[in-house]
């Protein structure tokens, strides 16, 4: 089980899975427009269609709700077999991929909303911050280390610190797109073509600083 797995998996069999992805649906939208104090539990139960009894049988606060719905989140955009490690697969193209999902994940307006609503200072951002990067960014970075390291076994890659490293390769994947996008420019400004660019130049940077070299 990896880390995503065993985070995401309750203590039981969910009560009703139908209810509860209506709750997190709920969630997943208002979160972003309201953000975390202007989203009350009443309105997350009138837009799932259950009682609010019902959210509470599923998610004991908003707080675990609001956690679950980024972890959420990221499982749709980058799922676990995005990790999964080919051996005789290229590299270059897996590294792609990744960064295609998670590029897609944090340019959605969601993320955007989000990290907007966390660099405002409304409420309590200091926990709400430490709540988004627990449940989204950090099991990311986890996952893609495990995916560094396998690869690393396999010879494929040759990389010193594997937690700074792939730290490293989202930073270089947000690049300035993201940057001028918080910044208030709309996502559809960026044509295709330039984003692919982006990406292909920051995998292939990643590349040249890990791919083993003789008498490295």
């Amino acid at each position: 089980m990896n880390a995503r797995s065993a985070r995401s998996a309750g203590p039981g069999r969910p009560k009703d899975l139908e209810k509860r992805a209506a709750i997190l649906a709920a969630a997943k939208h208002l979160f972003p427009v309201h953000g975390f104090e202007g989203t009350s539990m009443d309105a997350i139960a009138a837009l799932a269609n259950v009682s609010k009894l019902t959210v509470y049988s599923h998610f004991k606060d908003k707080e675990s709700l609001f956690t679950e719905a980024i972890r959420e989140k990221c499982m749709e955009q980058m799922p676990e077999e995005l990790f999964d490690v080919a051996v005789d697969g290229c590299i270059r193209e897996q590294l792609l991929a990744i960064a295609r999902a998670f590029f897609r994940l944090i340019t959605s307006e969601e993320s955007i909303s989000l990290l907007r609503l966390l660099a405002s200072g409304a409420g309590d951002t200091r926990k709400l911050g430490q709540m988004f990067w627990t449940a989204g960014a950090q099991l990311i970075q986890e996952e893609f280390a495990g995916f560094l390291r396998r690869k690393m076994e396999v010879g494929q890659l040759a990389i010193v610190d594997v937690e700074r490293s792939a730290s490293q390769f989202f930073c270089l994947v947000k690049g300035e797109l993201h940057a001028r996008q918080l910044c208030g420019f709309c996502a559809s400004e960026f044509s295709e073509a330039e984003i692919d660019a982006h990406l292909k130049a920051s995998v292939d940077f990643f590349l040249r600083a890990c791919t083993p070299r003789a008498g490295r």
